[in-house]
């Protein structure tokens, strides 16, 4: 629970139902994006904490209240889960603006709708069902039945900490594994506020815990632990190819969820208006901190100069400032190192000669006080070589490109290593289909964008990731299958023989 400190927020950090200190005794400042100040202070936990917590989630798996929980109550603690989110929605919006800077405006809407995915799964947790198999075996009953997997480590990152880790906790819960989160940084205010809840749901102890912390000092133990069974992560596909190749020495489980380069394509039969709204939301609401930014403007030529004219017309008149005004559209950058790393990509950009015709560095507009703050910005004059349109930069900037044609659009548009989403923009249904079915990306949206739901899957393609979320199916990624072999034979055969 958090302790009042002076100014500052002392945190704890949640292991086995208790709220306790990290074994370092030691914190770090977590700042306020919008003023530039710390406002928190956060455990420091490191391998001793990460080890207490996934003995406590073992513990928990193997022993006590939660194994002996039949799928129906489990899912009924999830949906009161969700009706605990619900109350707490804008008090839970509240805190991760302050942590992480997003506009309130998104926050409070997505923190509501995130106990959706509570309800969802806690309805799906006693509808996993196996089946019984028709075997070419006499006198043999077989069947199979799905099971939990064990201690799940969730790993989650800095741009939107709660409705990530329900895309990660909802399912493992409803499974019926045991998990222990590790926030980032950054951001885990939020994430530890939200263990209030949990507390109030009443989920046995050891159930869901929260280590805080450094990657090296707490990821890597978790990843390392041999009682780990499963490592679910979001973020950079460079630290999830290292948790991936950490996760394979113990043949854990990994699911994971990583960066995009994603082509927003417009073709010059798409309805101009609608399309500005949907690059302009694909690339500068978040301030661009999304995985799946369409951070890629494929302009078909005979409507390029044209598009991109209205296009920055349009991005100029987005309201900058405190992210907790309803009026504000772009919001600032999370934290300093993201922060100088958008604005060294702005420079690249600049020296690969692609032109800025809007923004280009820092914003020094009076609104954004001393915050980090980057001004909207597009470029034009890219090639889909240059390092501006095939890095994840991950903050509000714009590579333009132009295509001649469907196969041109359509080659640029995979010609990259992610493939985590794609948006086409045209009123031909011909065209639409087909760019669905050759667009290299886990989600294609066609004349919308940043549509998602817990009813869909979610995940990507090539360096994008491994695995999905959300839906019906990916709860199986959270569960094992067994085969269960039943003879009613009255005698038993030949005991040499393979049956």
């Amino acid at each position: 629970m958090d302790i009042p400190t002076g100014t500052l927020t002392k945190y704890r950090m949640f292991i086995g139902g208790e709220w306790v200190d990290a074994a370092s005794k030691e914190h770090f400042e977590s700042d306020n994006p919008f003023t530039g100040k710390p406002w928190a202070l956060i455990p420091k936990g490191g391998a001793q904490d990460a080890d207490r917590a996934v003995r406590a989630a073992h513990k928990a798996f193997t022993s006590g209240e939660w194994p002996k929980l039949n799928a129906s109550k489990r899912g009924a603690l999830l949906r009161k889960l969700g009706d605990l989110i619900a109350d707490k929605a804008k008090f839970l919006a509240e805190i991760e603006v302050r942590d992480n800077g997003k506009l309130y405006a998104e926050m409070s809407a997505q923190t509501a709708y995130m106990a959706q995915w509570y309800y969802y799964y806690g309805g799906l947790a006693d509808k996993i069902e196996g089946h019984v198999i028709p075997t070419d075996k006499p006198d043999m009953l077989n069947y199979t039945r799905y099971e939990p997997l064990g201690v799940v480590a969730a790993i989650t990152p800095w741009n939107s900490p709660l409705l990530l880790t329900a895309w990660k906790l909802a399912p493992a819960l409803a499974a019926g594994n045991t998990v222990v989160l590790k926030p980032s940084e950054f951001t885990s205010a939020s994430v530890l506020e939200f263990m209030k809840l949990i507390e109030q749901a009443g989920f046995p102890p050891g159930v869901v815990n929260v280590v805080t912390g450094f990657g090296p000092d707490v990821g890597t133990p978790l990843v390392e632990h041999p009682l780990v069974a499963k490592v679910a992560f979001t973020g950079s596909d460079r630290t999830g190819t290292l948790i991936y190749q950490t996760a394979a020495k113990g043949l854990k489980r990994v699911s994971m969820e990583l960066g995009g380069k994603s082509p927003n394509i417009v073709f010059d039969d798409a309805h101009m208006e609608n399309a500005i709204k949907g690059v302009v939301s694909g690339i500068f609401a978040a301030t661009g901190q999304t995985c799946i930014a369409g951070s890629r403007l494929l302009v078909q030529r005979s409507i390029h100069d044209v598009f991109v004219e209205k296009l920055v017309a349009f991005a100029k008149t987005a309201k900058m400032g405190n992210p907790m005004s309803l009026e504000t559209q772009v919001g600032p950058v999370t934290n300093p190192p993201q922060f100088k790393k958008i604005l060294d990509y702005i420079d690249i950009a600049r020296g690969e000669g692609a032109k800025p015709v809007l923004g280009g560095g820092r914003a020094a507009r009076p609104e954004c006080g001393d915050g980090w703050f980057v001004e909207p910005t597009i470029f034009t004059g890219v090639k889909n070589s240059m390092r501006i349109a095939q890095e994840e930069v991950f903050g509000p900037v714009l590579a333009v490109i132009p295509f001649k044609d469907e196969e041109d659009a359509i080659a640029i548009g995979n010609d990259v290593v992610y493939g985590l989403a794609a948006g086409v923009w045209t009123q031909s249904m011909r065209r639409s289909i087909m760019m669905a079915e050759r667009l290299q990306a886990g989600t294609v949206w066609v004349n919308t964008y940043r549509a998602v739901s817990y009813l869909s899957p979610f995940g990507g393609y090539k360096r994008s990731g491994l695995g999905r979320e959300s839906g019906q199916e990916m709860i199986k990624d959270y569960m094992q299958v067994k085969s269960v072999w039943i003879s009613t034979a009255t005698e038993v055969p030949n005991p040499f023989i393979l049956r």
